[in-house]
């Protein structure tokens, strides 16, 4: 058997070949059935892990080498998640325009929350800049994560 070494994807994988030789040397010589049956339980769980990482595995390998990529994308489904759950309310948009305006106010609330930062306190505060015209240095200024950095300054 190859040695593991210092790469922990390659070491697990690894890992989970030997485990799946040893059980083969357990059901070496048994029955047919009894070697389907065996393999049902314990080997297709690891076959399917192993298929599932090759599968995705351009961008499992980018991540050590990139700081700004994650090990997985947990962070953006669960942001995305109530998108995903109140998509269907577009449908009912009256018109193409009305569905990109959802969809903007939909993305500023989830990019808020992934940047701490109270959605509708925000959204108060920019439409009260934008109306009274507050002198901004750029439109960067509205943006969801310079409020991350400053206090808000809603109206009340």
């Amino acid at each position: 058997m190859a040695k593991a070494g210092p790469a922990p994807i390659a070491s697990e994988a690894l890992t989970r070949i030997a485990e799946l030789d040893r059980f083969e040397g357990e059901i070496c010589g048994r029955s047919l059935d009894e070697c389907w049956a065996g393999r049902q339980i314990r080997s297709r769980s690891v076959v399917e892990a192993i298929r599932y990482a090759l599968g995705r595995w351009a961008g499992l390998s980018r991540f050590p080498d990139d700081g700004r990529v994650g090990i997985d994308n947990n962070v953006v489904e669960r942001a995305i998640r109530l998108i995903a759950l109140t998509r269907k309310n577009a449908l009912f948009a009256v018109s193409d325009g009305g569905a990109g305006r959802w969809a903007v106010v939909a993305s500023l609330v989830q990019t808020c929350k992934l940047n701490g930062v109270e959605p509708r306190t925000y959204l108060i505060d920019v439409s009260t800049r934008v109306v009274a015209r507050q002198p901004q240095s750029g439109p960067n200024d509205l943006l969801p994560w310079t409020y991350a950095s400053q206090p808000l300054k809603a109206m009340t």
